[in-house]
């Protein structure tokens, strides 16, 4: 496996995050000194993630004719702009949004660009491993988050945080090659396979758009709601530790178990998704016997499957895998900015209870469009045994 490559587009992944993450991690910090509440917090974070939803598609397109490294370079550069310009700038709520719409711009970047790094250095045996760490990205930001509250927001201020981040973001894009390496992979256009159509890409980017709707929630309430059923706020803490080191594994583990997979990878998603809503319901009966393995299930299943998922996308569009990911990017970043506000709104207007199993049931809207996606995909094709290895 090119370590090198799998490493960049970790770093990459993880630096292009960092804007709305840091920016939750410091919530109480940066509210203090801007004086919103936290409805305006979840806009504006939400305006991170739409941004990068409706460039995504575009952008995939873009990184197909520029290149993988050019991207990456764009995306780290983009998302270095915006944390300096939150340290710098961001002296109101509007100037906060302006700041993380142009992260949310260089995220669209990033995501087509690393899978497409992915896609053409990494050996085809070692692809499903190399997406499974590429995707533990999200939880890396949301650990880089949390150290930063009480090594320097509470130290030296939050906009520290944000010039550190900055740097971070910098040092990544310094570190992108600035031509291909040499051990760049096949050129599976120049084999004759044939790429998914539009249509069924984008039944695909429902699919996980729902599932982030589903899933995103996790992060941000796991804590409140198992406060709110009698749990110690430390053992909440914990719990939520534990949920993410468990996504991190799954992610990991089954994209090693879908290198040795002739087909079917789909169908793997599907099934954790299904083993997902189960954690969802368990967290909805508000049982403090069940929140531990609810939150397991839901965070290793509901949430593990990301990376698993554009692995087969790629190998469903390998002559183009930067511009299928964009697609389904769009839904997955539109799921990012509407998971947490529609949980919040259910939540206050009913309780979490009901919340979480508003999740279970996007859960499982998101399995019934994968497996459709995956049938169209299935039709298309010519010959049935090429389909099934690539799905």
């Amino acid at each position: 496996m090119n370590r090198r490559a799998v490493l960049l587009a970790v770093a990459v992944a993880t630096a292009t995050v960092l804007p709305a993450f840091l920016t939750g991690g410091l919530a109480v910090q940066v509210r203090g000194d801007l004086d919103f509440g936290a409805a305006a917090l979840g806009l504006a974070v939400a305006a991170f993630f739409v941004t990068s939803s409706l460039a995504s598609a575009v952008m995939g397109r873009v990184v197909e004719r520029t290149g993988f490294h050019s991207g990456m370079r764009l995306a780290a550069i983009g998302s270095a702009a915006s944390l300096l310009g939150v340290a710098l700038l961001a002296r109101s709520w509007t100037g906060l949004v302006a700041c993380l719409v142009l992260g949310g711009l260089a995220n669209a970047v990033s995501h087509p660009a690393a899978n497409l790094s992915l896609a053409r250095e990494v050996p085809a045996g070692r692809q499903g491993l190399s997406f499974g760490i590429k995707q533990a990205a999200i939880p890396v930001a949301t650990l880089l988050a949390g150290l930063a509250v009480p090594t320097i927001a509470v130290t030296v201020g939050w906009r520290w945080a944000f010039v550190g981040g900055a740097a971070l973001a910098l040092a990544v894009a310094f570190s992108v090659p600035a031509q291909a390496s040499k051990g760049v992979v096949r050129r599976p256009e120049e084999r004759g396979e044939k790429d998914a159509r539009t249509g069924p890409l984008f039944l695909l980017a429902l699919g996980i758009g729902l599932g982030s709707t589903a899933a995103t929630p996790l992060g941000a309430f796991l804590v409140e709601s198992s406060v709110a059923a009698g749990l110690r706020v430390e053992t909440a803490g914990f719990l939520l530790a534990a949920g993410s080191v468990a996504s991190i594994t799954v992610r990991v583990v089954f994209g090693r178990l879908a290198d040795g997979m002739s087909g079917g990878r789909l169908l793997l998603v599907a099934a954790l998704l299904a083993t997902g809503v189960a954690g969802f319901v368990m967290l909805a009966t508000g049982e403090t016997a069940l929140i531990l393995p609810g939150t397991l299930l839901a965070f290793a299943a509901g949430w593990g499957w990301p990376g698993l998922f554009n692995f087969a996308i790629v190998k469903t569009s390998p002559g183009a895998p930067a511009a299928a990911t964009g697609i389904t990017q769009t839904g997955a970043s539109g799921g990012a900015a509407v998971g947490p506000l529609v949980f919040g709104v259910v939540a206050e207007a009913a309780s979490y209870n009901v919340a979480w199993l508003v999740s279970g049931a996007f859960a499982l809207g998101a399995l019934a469009a994968i497996l459709i996606g995956r049938r169209m995909i299935l039709r298309d094709r010519q010959q049935p045994f090429t389909n099934l290895r690539h799905t």
